[in-house]
């Protein structure tokens, strides 16, 4: 009696157009018993049109598939460019750090130099910039942090230091707002809150500033 019942309401999960999947995991039910009942009553062309184009594993396929070569495409790109791009003279280097720090660094003062960001890779190479490029010895750059309340204070200032290469008693006191950091969309993944490299010295300040104000005037 519960094997007729199965069958009749196999009848009208298939008239519903329901793939044999479907209907044997509704039921319990194996496909080769299922293509026994059913053999009499196959679905549309359309209908399995529509089936084969949901298939989550047809559709998971694909994705990886269209994964797979867009990292491959990504990495040709990025072999081509690393040839064309490196070596980079110290020329194209110091200018490289001047269009950053016109985008992104504290301008508002003219006795030292800042950049804030999220990305660690932002501030290691301004770290690099201004020690290869600006001659700014590595023991005089300050960093400080800005957290969240909800964050593990001390866990973040060893991310950072290990990160940046630079040792714990260069970092200021950080800055902890009493906010969760969940309502914070880190959309590029950078979850350990936002880093400052600053280091004060007016005559390099002045220097930075003024080269940026020489693009400036030069290009507007």
């Amino acid at each position: 009696m519960a094997r007729f019942k199965d069958r009749e309401r196999a009848l009208v999960l298939r008239k519903q157009g329901l793939s044999y999947s479907q209907i044997g995991k509704i039921l319990k039910v194996g496909k080769s018993t299922l293509s026994t009942w059913l053999k009499d009553h196959p679905l549309p062309k359309e209908r399995i049109k529509e089936l084969r184009d949901c298939n989550e594993q047809r559709i998971e396929k694909f994705r990886e598939t269209m994964r797979r070569k867009r990292e491959k495409r990504l990495q040709e790109t990025f072999e081509i460019q690393r040839k064309k791009i490196l070596p980079i003279t110290r020329r194209e280097f110091f200018l490289s750090g001047l269009t950053l720090y016109w985008g992104e660094g504290t301008k508002s003062r003219m006795d030292s130099l800042g950049i804030s960001n999220s990305n660690p890779a932002v501030i290691r190479f301004f770290i690099y910039w201004l020690i290869k490029i600006l001659s700014v010895p590595k023991k005089e750059i300050k960093i400080q942090l800005c957290l969240y309340d909800d964050m593990n204070i001390a866990k973040e200032i060893r991310y950072w230091s290990d990160t940046l290469e630079i040792p714990e008693n260069q970092f200021n006191r950080p800055y902890v707002k009493k906010t969760s950091s969940k309502r914070i969309n880190h959309k590029g993944g950078f979850s350990h809150g936002t880093c400052q490299a600053k280091i004060g010295n007016t005559p390099l300040a002045e220097k930075i500033l003024m080269s940026i104000r020489v693009i400036s005037e030069q290009y507007s």
